[in-house]
């Protein structure tokens, strides 16, 4: 197994569209073997999903992320948790504990009100 977590200094990072760094945790026996950050280029929203395919990755952990993001995602067969907050390391261990807090629905859409696109913006109540 390989987790993906949208990343900045140690937290998950809370806009996957905007994503300039992944941790990447490999997981044998339930447990992290190894983990490394990885810069994704710049790649934008479409090319994510191919970027985390082609590392091997099955499950992302993420803060906000959109529609068409999901999508591909789902396309790719990596499996989502989204909505997350906190430490990344922290949300690793608790996914491989089963605890991990997430939200199922978690959406963005950049076409509704709220949003302050030069910096953290709210969709809802997530940050993405």
């Amino acid at each position: 197994m390989k987790i993906a977590v949208t990343y900045e200094n140690g937290e998950v990072f809370q806009h996957f569209g905007h994503t300039e760094n992944f941790k990447l945790y490999s997981i044998e026996d339930g447990k992290v073997v190894q983990s490394v950050v990885v810069n994704a280029g710049g790649e934008g929203h479409g090319a994510l999903a191919g970027f985390l395919k082609e590392k091997g990755v099955d499950t992302l952990i993420c803060g906000g992320i959109g529609g068409g993001a999901k999508q591909a995602l789902a396309e790719a067969g990596i499996r989502l948790y989204g909505g997350v907050l906190g430490e990344a390391d922290k949300a690793v261990e608790s996914l491989l504990a089963g605890e991990l807090a997430y939200d199922p629905d978690v959406a963005c859409s950049h076409h509704g009100e709220g949003h302050d696109h030069e910096g953290g913006h709210l969709c809802g109540h997530h940050t993405c």
